[in-house]
């Protein structure tokens, strides 16, 4: 997956924002990607601390561009877009203090243009990331929500990778019927920028009318709605996982299904399901998990755990950029 990714990438080179400059996992990613030239990393941070802790960390990182928000000459401009975009929710000394911190100053670096796209979080929290991205970069037209997507991936019996995409697992925690709809479908769009065909199944603990609850109706009733927004898409539901991913229980509870069996996109009733379900076929399954992939916004901005490694921000920021 990553060899395609890299060699997209090569085809058109991206500059991707890291909020955290100084942070020695994010320099040793920086270092890592600088020695290609598919993706530029963009440090946010005082310049010489930025290279003093690479120095001390024994990561080069000439080639990086290092922009300091205490003396960015294009401030005065960015305060005036912010303010603007804000609609008098902000006035410009709030934006000005707003954009002294690396999560604002990095956004607005993507939205005005002066990069592709962001990761965050190395040491701010999720909200943190989250919050600017939806204040600045904002939904895509049509979309209400920001959702999240993991894109698992496993080695496979017979060679080549087995890749699944599952959401939503992060964002938000008891999604609507309509927040389903918009979530499956983005997840769906998502699993297509990684490679997979998607074959998404809504999951519940009823297969077609075998269970019966509020809950039940409320995924069936978003998989409907789904359906008749992208019929161009293979959907399906609501499914338990078995009838889902095994083609007997499928043949047996639901044979005329075309994606029972064989889904390879998940579309969890919430976040409870969602981050229980990723975190099983992470452990106990074998899978790789990337993400939470942020889907629904307007630029390519996403969240790393704080408690990622280096390894983690290198393979998420490929990821990142390939999505701008």
């Amino acid at each position: 997956m990553f060899k395609a990714l890299i060699e997209k990438l090569k085809a058109d080179p991206k500059k991707i924002v890291f909020t955290e400059g100084t942070d020695p996992r994010i320099l040793e990613a920086s270092a890592r990607l600088l020695t290609s030239n598919f993706l530029t990393p963009v440090l946010i941070g005082n310049v010489d601390d930025v290279k003093a802790a690479a120095n001390a960390a024994g990561y080069n990182i000439n080639g990086a561009i290092i922009v300091d928000p205490a003396d960015y000459d294009e401030m005065d401009a960015m305060v005036e877009t912010m303010v603007e975009l804000r609609k008098g929710k902000m006035t410009p000394d709030q934006c000005r203090e707003a954009l002294s911190k690396g999560n604002y100053f990095g956004t607005m670096l993507v939205k005005m243009g002066k990069a592709d796209c962001l990761l965050g979080g190395a040491t701010y929290s999720t909200a943190d990331t989250v919050r600017p991205a939806l204040q600045l970069i904002k939904t895509k037209p049509g979309n209400k929500i920001v959702s999240s997507c993991f894109i698992l991936v496993r080695e496979g019996v017979t060679g080549g990778n087995e890749l699944l995409a599952m959401g939503d697992c992060a964002i938000n925690i008891k999604p609507t019927e309509d927040e389903l709809v918009e979530i499956g479908i983005e997840v769906a769009k998502c699993a297509q920028t990684f490679g997979i065909d998607p074959k998404v199944a809504y999951l519940s603990y009823s297969t077609l009318g075998s269970g019966k609850g509020e809950d039940v109706d409320k995924v069936r009733n978003a998989c409907a709605k789904a359906k008749e927004l992208a019929p161009d898409l293979a959907i399906d539901g609501e499914l338990q996982f078995d009838a889902a991913v095994s083609p007997t229980v499928a043949k047996t509870k639901c044979p005329e299904s075309k994606v029972a069996g064989q889904a390879n996109t998940f579309i969890f009733p919430d976040i409870n399901a969602g981050n229980i379900g990723y975190k099983i076929a992470q452990r106990l399954g074998g899978f790789a998990a990337y993400g939470p992939i942020l889907c629904g916004l307007n630029a390519p901005i996403n969240d790393l755990s704080r408690g990622c490694d280096a390894e983690e921000v290198y393979s998420m920021a490929i990821i990142t950029a390939a999505l701008a």
